[in-house]
């Protein structure tokens, strides 16, 4: 059966060399499940592979679409499986690598399925979402179904809107219903990065600040006018909102950034570290070893 070689972890922890080591290792291509790299627009503040990355190795999924055309989950697993599927005709490996593990899951495992959304529920988590912003659908999910609370992108306000309306609709918690995916043509073996936690949120510090240095500022204000897309309520943009209405200093949007991505961060660990399915590795070594046994 195909090989899929899935590398996850949190952001900054080395994801994309890695990667990219394995795909020249095995002579193979990248299919990358980071949700927030998917689109041409968002260059620095998602943290993008550079031009000379993307030489080392065939990527795919990476500024593939503009933000007009919103990726979710479900789609992106329908299109990689398509993907996958011609590639393994001449391949016996491929590498699977991102750190949005709910895209990761939908490819390699699929998604499960869930009951319908009433419309009082739709209207209700609304309602919240209008009066209480992000700070209320948090405090909403966490007491509905504090479990999936503690793994979901909290700074993801679709995400947490989607939780609520699938609890509110058959109270029941949105975890219940997950664990029945159906199997895919592929075998998976998955592995995180595993760096030490300070150093980590050391580096995620350096990267905001080199993000600054590269543009960061002139690329949010250049999406500023579509900040009301979901794509665009992601940490490293939204920050950049308030600050250009003029609420607080660029000081204060450096210091957001860095305490969200840290946040972000954070939450990723708890997501790959679940269970026992992700092998904790720190080399292409750590990585061949485990596939011999």
């Amino acid at each position: 059966m195909p090989k899929m070689i899935v590398v996850g972890g949190p952001t900054a922890s080395g994801k994309t060399s890695l990667a990219i080591e394995l795909a020249q290792y095995f002579g193979t291509a990248i299919i990358s499940a980071d949700s927030r790299q998917f689109y041409q627009e968002m260059a620095i503040g998602n943290a993008r592979p550079t031009a000379e990355e993307l030489a080392q190795a065939t990527h795919y999924f990476v500024a593939n679409r503009s933000l007009d055309q919103a990726l979710s989950a479900g789609r992106f697993a329908e299109e990689a499986i398509a993907l996958a599927r011609r590639l393994f005709q001449e391949q016996e490996y491929l590498i699977c690598v991102g750190g949005s593990g709910l895209y990761i899951q939908a490819f390699c495992e699929g998604l499960d399925e869930f009951p319908p959304v009433s419309e009082t529920a739709r209207e209700e988590v609304q309602r919240v979402w209008t009066s209480a912003g992000l700070n209320g659908l948090q405090q909403a999910l966490a007491q509905a179904d504090p479990d999936y609370f503690q793994v979901v992108d909290q700074q993801n306000p679709r995400r947490l809107q989607r939780a609520l309306e699938v609890c509110w609709s058959v109270n029941q918690p949105y975890s219940s219903f997950l664990g029945n995916a159906p199997q895919r043509p592929f075998a998976s073996y998955y592995f995180r990065t595993n760096p030490e936690r300070e150093a980590l949120y050391e580096r995620i510090n350096q990267r905001v600040d080199q993000m600054f240095a590269l543009g960061l500022e002139e690329e949010a204000q250049r999406l500023y006018p579509y900040r009301d897309l979901a794509v665009l309520q992601t940490v490293g943009y939204q920050e950049f909102w308030p600050y250009f209405a003029g609420e607080y200093d660029l000081v204060r949007v450096r210091e957001l950034i860095q305490r969200n991505s840290r946040r972000y961060a954070k939450r990723q660990f708890t997501w790959f570290k679940r269970g026992d399915k992700y092998r904790a590795v720190h080399s292409l070594q750590d990585i061949l070893r485990e596939l011999e046994r």
